[in-house]
C-alpha cells in the first residue's frame, strides 16, 4: 500500500512516516515545505525499512496545493490507498493583533487543503472499493479559548466534516478517522522542557509516538473519532460548558504568552 503523509518532515508527521514503514511495510509519498529535512527523512526511512519513499516538496497552505498534489500523483501514476491529513500549524494570539496572512494561511491550511486533498483523493478511493483516511483534529474544537480562535475553529471544522464522511464513505469500504487529541509532546507550542515533562507525566500530553500508534490501530479498524487519555475524554463535555468568569481569568494570566 502507498501512504501519503502531509507535514512529514518532523513531529507528529514523522512519527506517522516512521511507522507506516516500519509496523506496516507501507511505501511512501512524504509531503512537506522543509525539502531539506523531507529529502533526509524520505532516504533514511527507505534505507532503514526497505520501503520506497518519494519525497515531495509542497507548501500546502497555498490556494490551489491540493489540486496541484493531486495532478502531480496522477501524472506519477501513483494511487494512493492512506492519506494522512497531518500538515498544521499554530499561534497563540490576539485576533485583532494577527496578521491578516497569518490567519488565511491558518485557514487554508486546516480548513480548505483538508477538505480539497479529502474530495480529491476519497474520490478514487470510492471508485476501487478500498481506502483509508486520517484527519488530524483537536481538543480545542470544543474550547471557546481566547488566543487560539483560529485554531480552534479550523479544528471543530476537521472534527465534525470527518465524522459526517465516515457514514458518506462506509458504504464504499473506505474508512474515514479523526483524532482529536489534548496537547501533543512536540514543539508546537513553544512550551519549556520542564513543563513538557510534567504534561506527559500527568498524561494531559502525549507523546507523538503513542498518539501515531493509536491513530493508525483506530483507523484501520474503521473507528469514527477518537481522543486518547482518559483525563482528556473525561473532561471533553466540560469544556463545551467553561464559564465565561474562568476564560477571561485565563486570558489575562496568557496574554503575556501570545505571539
Amino acid at each position: 500500500m502507498l501512504a501519503l503523509v502531509t507535514g512529514a518532515s518532523s513531529g507528529i508527521g514523522l512519527q506517522y512516516a516512521t511507522q507506516l514503514a516500519r509496523d506496516y511495510h507501507c511505501d511512501l509519498l512524504l509531503v512537506s515545505n522543509q525539502e531539506k529535512e523531507l529529502a533526509q527523512v524520505a532516504a533514511e526511512l527507505a534505507a532503514q525499512y526497505g520501503v520506497k519513499t518519494v519525497a515531495h516538496y509542497a507548501d500546502l497552505s497555498l490556494s490551489d496545493a491540493a489540486e496541484n498534489l493531486y495532478a502531480w500523483c496522477k501524472e506519477q501514476g501513483l494511487e494512493i490507498d492512506i492519506l494522512i491529513n497531518n500538515a498544521g500549524v499554530f499561534f497563540f494570539n490576539e485576533y485583532c493583533q494577527t496578521d491578516l496572512r497569518r490567519i488565511e494561511l491558518m485557514l487554508q491550511l486546516h480548513v480548505m487543503t483538508v477538505a480539497k486533498m479529502t474530495r480529491l483523493f476519497a474520490a478514487d478511493m470510492c471508485a476501487r472499493r478500498r481506502g483509508y483516511i486520517l484527519n488530524m483534529s483537536s481538543m480545542s474544537a470544543w474550547m471557546a479559548m481566547p488566543g487560539i480562535q483560529t485554531y480552534n475553529a479550523s479544528k471543530a471544522f476537521i472534527y465534525n466534516f470527518s465524522k459526517s464522511l465516515w457514514y458518506e464513505l462506509k458504504p464504499y469500504n473506505v474508512h474515514i478517522t479523526v483524532m482529536a487529541p489534548g496537547a501533543v509532546d512536540t514543539g508546537l507550542f513553544g512550551l519549556a522542557p520542564k513543563l513538557r515533562k510534567l504534561a506527559v507525566a500527568l498524561t494531559v500530553s502525549i507523546p507523538p509516538e503513542k498518539l501515531v500508534k493509536r491513530a493508525l490501530k483506530k483507523l484501520f479498524k474503521g473507528k469514527k473519532a477518537d481522543t486518547p487519555g482518559f483525563i482528556n475524554w473525561l473532561s471533553t463535555p466540560l469544556l463545551k460548558h467553561t464559564p465565561n468568569w474562568m476564560l477571561l481569568l485565563a486570558q489575562k494570566k496568557l496574554r503575556k504568552y501570545m505571539k
